[in-house]
């Protein structure tokens, strides 16, 4: 008797060995104040629970002190890139020149094919995302690297619908693109990446629902499941989009997501940020999965590693991190080995409180509001990365504004280029939008391109479905609930 349980306890904590950690983080450096490489790499080794590190880049000082870890690695090919690696003479020729020099000594894992690609590229990096996937990919076996995978990341903007989760559908105009996609994932055993972020669904009356804190739940009338929490909402809807085109098989990587704990608004807060990502891990770690995924474990990171000075925009922006520059905790998210003090999670939902509340169906001709989906395959074309950091995120859900009898609009970000706001012009017009009402004696004509780029912004958003994801416009539109109207110049609502 004694031996079979000292042998169950030994299976057991082999078990636990094997399963105890499915926590990433993305490693980003837009800040002027951040530790070298070797010092943040023996920091995540010694002194944090996390296994896992994501660049945006192939910055060879950040992936050589990745070397002998054991912390697996993602590295970024640059978006401006692919084109190029259509080619399998050029795809070898990165594989020599960033991968190779470093390899086996770091685990690299995967290899990003870009990020969000599907999200604001043109349609000639589009239609190169995936032949460059391939190729890249054969170049990795030539050079004899057989267990590193290709995948790319996604925001939500490529769902049509994610609410109620069983009904989560991708856009049509995105099919065409995903269906070889994921036909090489499954042939290659990698991952589809997306970038979940509850945040970006957030409203007062979700605030609960999307910090993983008790609240009465959201039924799926057509699975009869029921989901305490969106994260859960927002992975199961990308499970049945990806289903529904035959390919629910494919192993699902949840690559960004995350909570800034401090900006102009109060949803940005330290307890907050600690409430979502504290909660996260626990969620992700107990390896319960979700409603229509139980006991599936899948690879999540963490945005971000540190609190970033140098990225542009508000101060959202700059405060992302699970820690400071000087590699103190911003918050006790639980990923410190015998971590003590700071802030801590509430209380955690594990069932739901009250009767669910039925989520409405999508119905055939107009798809249902997503659950928070995060952002967009939108318009306007940002400005190239910078290197070794990662483009700007959206600053912070619009602060609730009285009026409107529950109504929405979408205008463009104090802040925004006038660059960006034509580039949001251009791209709506591109797409049917009725422009002439901007166009002089129009009766929204206005000189002052930010207010045009608002008028058609809130027509290609009421247009498409009213989604939050349709107001994104690269980080530069915001969602209100004050009408913009002004004069004759009426917006649809």
């Amino acid at each position: 008797m004694a031996t079979t349980k000292l042998l169950l306890s030994l299976l057991l904590l082999i078990q636990l060995a094997a399963t105890a950690f499915a926590i990433g983080v993305n490693y980003g450096t837009l800040a002027d104040n951040l530790p070298p490489p070797a010092q943040v790499a023996n920091f995540l080794k010694t002194q944090t629970n996390i296994d896992k590190v994501k660049i945006f880049d192939a910055n060879p000082d950040i992936i050589k002190a990745f070397a002998n870890t054991n912390i697996s690695l993602t590295i970024t090919i640059p978006n401006g890139d692919i084109p190029s690696l259509t080619k399998l003479r050029a795809a070898r020729r990165w594989v020599v020149d960033h991968v190779k020099p470093f390899y086996p000594q770091t685990k690299i894992n995967y290899i990003a094919m870009g990020n969000e690609v599907l999200h604001w590229g043109d349609d000639n990096l589009k239609n190169s995302l995936v032949p460059a996937m391939r190729t890249f990919h054969n170049a990795l076996v030539r050079e004899g690297i057989k267990d590193v995978k290709v995948s790319t990341p996604h925001s939500l903007g490529i769902m049509l619908s994610s609410e109620p989760p069983s009904q989560g559908r991708f856009r049509p105009e995105v099919i065409p693109l995903l269906t070889p996609m994921l036909q090489f994932l499954r042939q290659t055993k990698g991952p589809f990446m997306v970038n979940p972020y509850p945040y970006f669904g957030w409203s007062p009356e979700k605030e609960n629902f999307a910090l993983f804190k008790p609240n009465k739940g959201v039924h799926d009338q057509f699975t009869g499941k029921s989901y305490t929490n969106m994260f859960d909402g927002l992975m199961d809807a990308v499970y049945s989009a990806a289903k529904a085109v035959g390919f629910g098989d494919v192993d699902l990587v949840a690559a960004e997501t995350g909570w800034p704990s401090s900006c102009e608004f109060p949803v940005c807060s330290v307890q907050n940020a600690v409430d979502y990502n504290g909660h996260l891990i626990k969620h992700v770690e107990s390896g319960k999965g979700t409603p229509l995924m139980p006991n599936r474990k899948f690879d999540t990171y963490i945005f971000a590693l540190f609190n970033e000075n140098q990225k542009p925009g508000p101060p959202a922006e700059k405060n992302w991190g699970l820690f400071k520059p000087d590699m103190t905790p911003v918050y006790n998210a639980g990923v410190m080995r015998n971590q003590q003090g700071g802030a801590t999670p509430g209380p955690m939902v594990t069932t739901v409180t009250q009767p669910a509340t039925p989520a409405a169906p999508a119905g055939p001709a107009k798809p249902a509001t997503p659950a928070g989906p995060t952002k967009p395959a939108t318009p306007a074309k940002p400005a190239k990365p910078v290197k070794g950091g990662k483009k700007p995120k959206p600053a912070t859900p619009a602060a609730p504004v009285a009026a409107g009898g529950g109504k929405k609009w979408c205008v463009a970000k104090p802040g925004a280029t006038n660059q960006a706001l034509q580039a949001n012009i251009d791209y709506v017009c591109g797409k049917g939008i009725d422009c002439k009402p901007i166009q002089p004696g129009g009766t929204c004509f206005d000189n002052d391109v930010k207010a045009r780029a608002s008028y058609l912004m809130n027509a290609y958003y009421q247009a498409n479905g009213r989604h939050d994801f349709n107001c994104d416009f690269s980080k530069t539109g915001q969602i209100t609930s004050a009408d913009p109207s002004h004069g004759s110049c009426k917006y649809n609502a």
